[in-house]
């Protein structure tokens, strides 16, 4: 299977999903990481089964630049469609003025996180992309996002405690929000092909989880039709 990476923006330097894809090569998953949205060609799409999109419309170290384009996002939509798997994680789901195609495609987008913190994941039904993972702990952003698609079928949620002082919230409704459980995993489809987001994965060490390697191996193989 040949899986593209896209990664690398400016808040999420693109050595974390490398990394952490690659414990994958010995699994079969061969994949070509992308580290510059500024030189991506909807051409590429074609030669690959999946794309993992780990990246903002922000080019990394600058970002006034927006790479997701109409013409980007059109090819995406047609890749889909036309039997390709999408995956996206943690910071692919962060949208901007001009990504409201994209963001239908996808099927939710981020609106807000506290502080990195421990989120408990837990899975709510079976499927290919769950089969074999245990919930399990994470420290990280733990990712609000709103659902666009009506389609989008939630497999796992995760759950953080309350962060700092209520009497805050107002002041700081960024760097405090109170105990809310949120999607973590979900999947839908669009004309022959797969999509699939995983909100977690600000951190190497999340990557690197037994049980999110596991996740993230299910959900390559479901996107790319072997699950």
């Amino acid at each position: 299977m040949r899986v593209l990476l896209l990664c690398n923006d400016f808040y999420h330097p693109g050595d974390v999903p490398i990394q952490g894809m690659e414990p994958l090569r010995k699994k079969g998953i061969d994949f070509y990481a992308m580290t510059n949205g500024a030189d991506f060609d909807p051409g590429i799409l074609k030669g690959y089964d999946v794309v993992i999109m780990s990246t903002s419309d922000e080019v990394y170290q600058d970002g006034d630049i927006q790479w997701k384009t109409d013409a980007v996002q059109e090819a995406f939509i047609s890749y889909v469609e036309s039997g390709g798997g999408l995956l996206v994680t943690h910071n692919g789901l962060v949208a901007s003025d001009g990504t409201a195609k994209l963001d239908m495609l996808i099927g939710s987008r981020f609106t807000h996180h506290p502080d990195s913190l421990p989120v408990e994941v837990q899975m709510l039904k079976p499927h290919p992309v769950t089969e074999g993972v245990e919930p399990f702990c994470e420290v990280d952003e733990h990712y609000y996002i709103e659902i666009l698609s009506p389609d989008v079928d939630i497999l796992a949620a995760g759950y953080a405690g309350s962060l700092g002082d209520p009497a805050k919230y107002e002041s700081e409704p960024y760097k405090n929000a109170p105990a809310k459980i949120t999607p973590t995993v979900y999947v839908r489809t669009q004309g022959k092909g797969r999509v699939c987001a995983l909100t977690p994965g600000h951190r190497i060490e999340v990557w690197l989880l037994p049980q999110f390697q596991k996740l993230l191996e299910n959900a390559i193989r479901w996107c790319g039709g072997l699950a």
